[in-house]
């Protein structure tokens, strides 16, 4: 779906809080103008060089900027575009990490968390931190740490990083006149966006992206053409021809490997898990236990995030059918959600009812129906078109009809929406009790016992709040 203002507004408040505003500000002039070259990014934020050149190592670091190639008239120059998906999965490692801990273990959950911390890592900084977390160098906590990575590889939850600045190539032009498709051919060919084309080119072949080798092989030539980075400890950011900003930060003959959690498999296990709790729901536990086993099993054949299976693709519409109807259910009453049912079961065909229709099959008084639909067309929940007519009866008449793709996105944005203040009051409060926060536990009383008390109850209330609502964003968003 098309990314909205209030999508990146909320991006950014996402990337405010961990990296800060200099960074954020970067990080909002790629959303809203696309790819940009360092010259027009420093010309375009208004901030230093030095600023936007270290906001965008740590945006790359962490995944939320990916440089790519792209030819000019003065020749190959280098280009950053934001990752939109990447800046929301920031909120979800708590998620990636429950996930991990049930498919894996705790060990394999600890390390995954060093990648979510620090973006990108080798192997080895991988290892060192085990040590640390462990505060212990012996060879067993190395090895445990190693069997864990191969764990989280073998599992496609970590792959290798992208190329650093891959070559963009020209978008394909069609040739020759244009011939009658099938519908079946059209949905096929949907044109991919700029951010698609550049994450294709930079992500690694299948061959070697899940491909863990040993220290003597990473000294093979082929495999350093693959893998441009720095070295560096954990905690450091890489180094970028386009963002050389000192010596100290100079690369070693020797390439290695960066790894980075692979975003992809946790939203086909979230996107699975949906599905089951809702088949579990509708049906019963062991329909639920088969369809997981079946969905695992199949995990690795899909390619794309967002599938075309058609057991996925049902149950995942049923999910956002129910979302939308709640939210109809709960905004408007149950006379405007058993309209909307009724327009929304019909949004494939196409077709148009009109009002009196609508009263009768939705069983709903035919004085309220267009006071209901009025409200609902107004909101952008129903489209309505006028007809007119030749009887001298009536001149005109109006239908309406559920048109999903728009009203999808107009759900979406509103989600987006309420995310944002969701965190906007959070941030508020947190500041209103700073002086609860700040004083420890010991000494809170009295008041300040109850003011304790109070936050920590809307906090809990606030945070569970957030995580529902991103269920429901990554139902229409990424699943």
């Amino acid at each position: 779906m098309t990314v909205t203002n209030n999508g990146i507004q909320y991006a950014v408040q996402i990337i405010t809080k961990h990296f800060g505003k200099p960074v954020a500000k970067v990080c909002e002039t790629l959303l809203k103008s696309g790819p940009l070259n360092l010259g027009d990014l420093i010309r375009s934020t208004t901030l230093t060089p030095q600023q936007v050149k270290n906001s965008l190592l740590i945006l790359v670091q962490h995944n939320c900027v990916q440089p790519f190639t792209q030819e000019s008239k003065a020749g190959l120059k280098v280009q950053y575009i934001a990752v939109y998906d990447n800046i929301l999965h920031r909120l979800r490692f708590a998620k990636f990490l429950a996930v991990v801990a049930q498919e894996l273990d705790d060990d394999c959950k600890q390390l995954l968390a060093g990648l979510l911390e620090h973006g990108r890592l080798t192997q080895q900084q991988l290892m060192d931190r085990a040590n640390q977390k462990s505060k212990s160098n012996s060879s067993q906590v190395q090895i445990a740490a190693q069997d864990n990575f191969v764990r989280l590889v073998t599992a496609r939850f970590v792959e290798r990083c992208p190329a650093p600045e891959p070559l963009l190539e020209e978008a394909p032009e069609q040739e020759g006149p244009k011939k009658p498709r099938t519908k079946s051919a059209k949905m096929a060919q949907v044109s991919e966006t700029i951010e698609q084309r550049v994450l294709a080119a930079a992500r690694p072949m299948e061959a070697i992206r899940f491909l863990i080798m040993t220290d003597a092989e990473t000294d093979d030539p082929s495999q350093k053409s693959e893998n441009n980075s720095s070295s560096m400890s954990v905690g450091e950011k890489r180094k970028f021809d386009d963002l050389d900003i000192g010596e100290e930060h100079g690369s070693n003959d020797k390439e290695v490997i960066l790894w980075r959690a692979n975003f992809e498999q946790f939203i086909h296990c979230l996107r699975h898990k949906a599905c089951v709790e809702n088949v579990r729901a509708q049906h019963d536990d062991e329909a639920a236990v088969e369809l997981g086993e079946t969905l695992k099993a199949t995990r690795t054949a899909e390619t794309k995030v967002k599938t075309d299976y058609s057991a996925l693709k049902e149950s995942i519409e049923l999910l956002q059918n129910d979302e939308v109807e709640l939210i109809v259910l709960k905004r408007y009453g149950e006379d405007a959600y058993r309209i909307f049912r009724l327009l929304t079961m019909q949004s494939k065909s196409g077709r148009f009812f009109e009002t009196d229709m609508i009263s009768k099959e939705a069983l709903v008084d035919k004085n309220e129906a267009p006071k209901i639909l009025y409200k609902l067309w107004k909101d952008d929940y129903v489209h309505m078109e006028k007809l007119s007519l030749t009887t001298a009866k009536q001149s005109q008449v109006m239908v309406w009809k559920v048109h999903k793709p728009i009203v999808w996105t107009h759900v979406l944005d509103e989600m987006y929406h309420a995310a944002y203040n969701l965190v906007k009051r959070y941030d508020h409060e947190r500041e209103e009790n700073k002086e609860v926060t700040n004083t420890p536990k010991e000494k809170r009383v009295g008041e300040l016992e109850k003011k304790a008390n109070r936050f920590l109850g809307v906090r809990k209330i606030m945070a569970l709040s957030l995580m529902k609502l991103d269920d429901a964003l990554m139902l229409f968003h990424d699943f």
